[in-house]
């Protein structure tokens, strides 16, 4: 009998690293041949993640396009994508998270009447403009697959709210997987780490900041960085450090306001490992991001989120997250309080992972074993 194959569509960062556990894993059975397509939504943070893990795409789609509008991405996707299935032909198509990415990635399976496994799955914040377009993306994919691998007790039964009781599996969160498998190769070679972050005085408190959500753009993102050259002014014993996401509507704000501020340290887009290194050598972080609310609580960094609302309920639930909104002043208050409050500090870093324990990707594996695809 023919191995089945499984052809992953993946286009962004966080989708690399969250399924390169599983097709690494599926790259050791006799079951499975895994095919990838990278549709290249996010085309240099994309590559920096494949060349980590080592995963060469037997289809690249090159889709970016300088300051591509969703309907345009959409449209574009969707087209190429129809060729690819035609050409390769998988027993299964497989999706991640909440990306354009993974929604036409759906879509196409479900016009090709390919069986869709959603990685991820289940996820809601019940506000359908935060995050945005994320949000709708989740739920449309939900209706779009055929298996849905849950992170958590809380997604699964988010889905069950929706109707969704058919092959759900709760497997945890693969970005666990992903992690502990690069802490690993990083503490092979620390040298390489330490000369690149050598500006750093790792005697004083690094704050790690991400963002770069939609929603959060105009004056709210203005917002978060007035909150930042406040608190960058207020802790001179505090080093920000802010790898800046290359969408211009991030871009210009944050070197606007940011730059030229001696304890703030603007960088460009980290590959995974770098990222990892500077969480695990961080005291506390600030992200809109959803992966680095994911996998900071397994170091034991506390996070503040950038958010109103957010879809990762389980991290502010066991008391490692916390969410912070957009306001300038409660950014300050709530960072500063943990700077300065070691009760506070020691009960949110102590609140542990509630996201899984690194075998999520063993997990999806026996469910697709058993699967008839």
């Amino acid at each position: 009998m023919r191995p089945k194959k499984i052809l992953f569509v993946l286009g962004t960062r966080p989708e690399t690293i969250k399924l390169a556990p599983l097709i690494k894993a599926l790259m050791q059975t006799d079951n499975f041949q895994p095919l990838v397509c990278a549709t290249g939504q996010h085309k240099e943070m994309l590559a920096q993640a494949l060349k980590f893990f080592q995963i060469k795409p037997q289809f690249n789609l090159k889709i970016m396009r300088r300051n591509q509008t969703l309907s345009g991405l959409t449209a574009r996707l969707l087209v190429k994508l129809d060729k690819v299935l035609n050409k390769s032909r998988p027993d299964c198509l497989v999706v991640q998270g909440d990306t354009t990415t993974a929604l036409v990635g759906a879509l196409s399976g479900y016009y090709h009447q390919i069986p869709v496994a959603h990685i991820e799955a289940g996820l809601r914040s019940g506000d359908k403009h935060a995050p945005y377009p994320e949000e709708i993306n989740r739920v449309l994919i939900s209706r779009l697959a055929d298996y849905h691998f849950a992170p958590t007790k809380a997604a699964a039964a988010n889905l069950k709210k929706e109707g969704v009781t058919k092959n759900v599996l709760v497997s945890g969160n693969t970005v666990l997987d992903a992690l502990f498998w690069s802490l690993r190769k990083i503490k092979e070679n620390p040298r390489i780490y330490e000369k690149y972050f050598s500006f750093l005085d790792q005697n004083k408190k690094i704050i790690l900041v991400t963002g770069h959500r939609r929603e959060n753009f105009g004056r709210q993102f203005e917002n978060i960085c007035l909150a930042l050259k406040d608190l960058a002014r207020r802790n001179k014993d505090v080093q920000i450090v802010y790898p800046v996401h290359l969408n211009p509507q991030v871009q210009k704000p944050v070197f606007k306001i940011l730059k030229n501020i001696p304890n703030i340290h603007l960088l460009k887009p980290l590959a995974y490992p770098y990222l990892l290194w500077l969480l695990d050598k961080c005291y506390l972080v600030l992200t809109d991001s959803g992966g680095l609310q994911e996998e900071a609580p397994s170091l034991g960094k506390p996070v503040l989120v950038l958010r109103k609302v957010t879809e990762r309920l389980e991290g502010l639930k066991a008391g490692g997250a916390k969410l912070v909104g957009t306001d300038w002043k409660n950014i300050v208050r709530q960072t500063e309080k943990l700077l300065t409050d070691q009760k506070v500090y020691k009960k949110m870093s102590g609140a542990g992972n509630p996201y899984g324990d690194g075998r999520a990707a063993l997990k999806i594996i026996q469910c697709l074993k058993k699967a008839r695809i």
